[in-house]
């Protein structure tokens, strides 16, 4: 199939973790045989007027290679520039904020309803998040299907038995992801605090960085290249993501694919893949609760099969097979 695919998230020179997980979809497709046109947004900032942009790039780009779907990631802004322009088929995947937006800002749920009647088919990265969006969206009911982006085994891969990733001063906790407010990373260093053993890796960078800087025995690496999270996850002990809401967990994913054991949410997508063996789920507000979900994570072992076991569920070379066949379907169908 000629795909093309449409993204306002996308790794760049000055982002290069942003939308990691939509590039390792496109490798796979294309590794199955598909010839795929690229339109995204490579990087953060831009406004507004990065998302015309794209909407110009779109229609510029179905005109030069006539695609037999339109692949887009998030609903609105972006599925609704592949809805007005894009000309072929169209299939979306929501990935949250693009569902937490509906009835936050105006317009933004007519704009959704357009792009779920517009679509072939819908894609939501959770079933929890399939649900939300159902719940808000009507019109995405019986259209949508739930495939997360999966993660690349080859890449996040435990290392040598030998490893047990324990650090000098005791287990090594890595939480990686933007230093934001929806990340619960303030609470966690607190809690990392009152654990009184080990280290805490932040894997990332964001404006709150600066509650985070000066704690003892907490580094902070700023933001890094997709294959370099790699290497942190696989020198930790512990991957933590105690987000106050996750629509899905890409992060946790990675971790325990690397068979690390995880300390995870349990509001959103987690507790659909999180199994006890491969980690502790925990009430995100819960600082007492987190405290002691961190010390019976870091007791689990490493590398943890389990955990392994449960992530090669979600290989991305698997999700994309499942969502080639919801492409081809698309295609197969009638015209706009």
């Amino acid at each position: 199939m000629k795909i093309l695919l449409v993204s306002q998230m996308y790794p760049g020179p000055r982002d290069p973790d942003l939308g990691a997980f939509v590039q390792g979809i496109e490798r796979a497709l294309v590794e199955r045989g598909h010839e795929l046109e690229r339109v995204v947004t490579a990087g953060r900032g831009g406004g507004k007027r990065r998302h015309l942009r794209l909407a110009r790039e779109v229609r510029r780009a179905a005109k030069r290679f006539e695609p037999d779907v339109v692949y887009s990631h998030f609903l609105v802004p972006t599925g609704l520039s592949a809805a007005l322009f894009g000309g072929a088929p169209l299939v979306a995947t929501a990935h949250g904020r693009d569902v937490r937006n509906i009835g936050a800002y105006p317009g933004i749920a007519a704009a959704t309803r357009f792009v779920a009647r517009r679509a072939a088919s819908l894609i939501a990265v959770s079933d929890y998040l399939r649900r939300e969006l159902e719940a808000k969206v009507p019109e995405a009911r019986g259209k949508t299907e739930v495939i997360d982006c999966g993660v690349d085994l080859s890449l996040f891969e435990p290392p040598p038995a030998s490893h047990t990733g324990q650090g000098r001063n005791g287990p090594v906790f890595v939480c990686v992801g933007s230093l934001i407010e929806r990340k619960n990373v303030v609470r966690l260093a607190d809690a990392f605090a009152r654990l009184g053993t080990g280290r805490l890796v932040f894997v990332g960078d964001g404006p709150l960085r600066g509650e985070l800087e000066g704690r003892a025995n907490v580094e902070i690496t700023g933001l890094v290249p997709h294959e370099e999270v790699a290497r942190y996850i696989a020198e930790s002990t512990v991957l933590c993501q105690p987000s106050l809401i996750e629509p899905f967990g890409q992060a946790l994913l990675e971790g325990m694919a690397s068979g690390r054991s995880v300390v995870a949410t349990r509001v959103g997508g987690p507790p659909e893949f999180v199994p006890s063996e491969a980690g502790v789920l925990v009430d995100p507000l819960d600082t007492t609760a987190l405290i002691e979900a961190m010390r019976r994570a870091a007791e689990l072992p490493t590398p943890n099969p389990a955990a392994r076991e449960a992530a090669a569920a979600h290989d991305v070379r698997s999700q994309a097979e499942k969502i080639e066949s919801i492409l081809a379907r698309a295609a197969r169908g009638p015209r706009a």
